[in-house]
């Protein structure tokens, strides 16, 4: 890897698309479409597939749609498309935490070690499904797929999203990919892009590449700053919330501050904790 990375101070997220990268399900994918194909006689091979690295599943669909011999209606498309799924959803049953990699099981703790914020940014639909059978469905801070997004990368629309979730600017997230797709979704969110094998990887739109997973673990070995009251310090998958205890603030603050925290106050409920005491500011 490259020694000079100037943007590595400023990294305080991790944004990681999930096939390809925590996992591999290419080839469940690729069974899943081929069986749709051959049904509809339309040629597919692995040409075509890797075409569909980092696309959404209406769009990988009509480039499948782009060798039949007929045109079809929206209606028709989407019922493809669901059949597809419905084959992809029984192969997926086959998946256990046995899929996910030593190299990644151990790289990630590390990383929140670190301190930093962990996010799946993914275009699938099944990815929360996907991270049950490995066994990561609580570990990530923030997670962010096909279900919540209208576009699909190149646009940077998952990755926004998974920042938002964790409330990071865009230019200190860095995002892995294997897909070009998603390198040019990063770059396009104003985010870091690292490329980890795939067509990503030097396709020349990317700050970094990545040989292996862990490599990670060289290229940001300094940790960022903990956040005070953060959780980062555990090196354990999340636990769900046990919901909000309450919070004492002292601050010095004017008097429309104060009315826009008493407001708060009442949507949230007096079970919330919160106190509040007024001291206006004096000159």
């Amino acid at each position: 890897m490259t020694e000079a990375f100037p943007w590595k101070a400023r990294v305080r997220a991790i944004l990681f698309d999930l096939d390809g990268v925590i996992c591999f399900t290419d080839k469940l994918h690729y069974r899943a479409w081929k069986r749709l194909a051959d049904r509809l006689d339309i040629p597919f091979d692995e040409t075509v597939n890797d075409r569909l690295r980092g696309v959404s599943r209406m769009a990988s669909l009509e480039i499948i749609l782009e060798r039949a011999g007929r045109a079809y209606t929206m209606e028709e498309k989407e019922s493809f498309a669901a059949e597809k799924n419905e084959y992809y959803r029984q192969l997926l049953g086959t998946m256990s935490p046995a899929d996910l990699s030593n190299e990644v099981r151990d790289t990630l703790p590390a990383l929140r070690a670190r301190g930093y914020l962990l996010a799946i940014g993914s275009s699938s639909k099944n990815t929360k499904l996907i991270l049950r059978r490995i066994g990561l469905a609580d570990f990530f801070d923030a997670i962010a797929d096909g279900t919540e997004i209208s576009r699909s990368k190149p646009d940077p629309e998952v990755f926004l999203t998974a920042a938002r979730k964790l409330g990071a600017a865009p230019e200190q997230c860095a995002v892995v990919e294997d897909a070009q797709a998603g390198i040019l979704a990063a770059k396009s969110g104003g985010m870091i892009a690292l490329a980890l094998g795939g067509d990503a990887a030097g396709c020349g739109l990317e700050d970094g590449d990545l040989s292996r997973f862990s490599d990670l673990l060289t290229l940001l070995e300094k940790a960022v700053p903990q956040r005070r009251g953060s959780a980062r310090e555990r090196t354990q998958p999340r636990k769900p919330s046990q919901g909000f205890r309450g919070c004492v603030l002292s601050v010095q603050i004017d008097e429309k501050v104060f009315d826009l925290l008493i407001n708060v106050r009442q949507k949230v409920g007096e079970s919330s904790c919160i106190a509040l005491s007024y001291m206006k500011e004096t000159t």
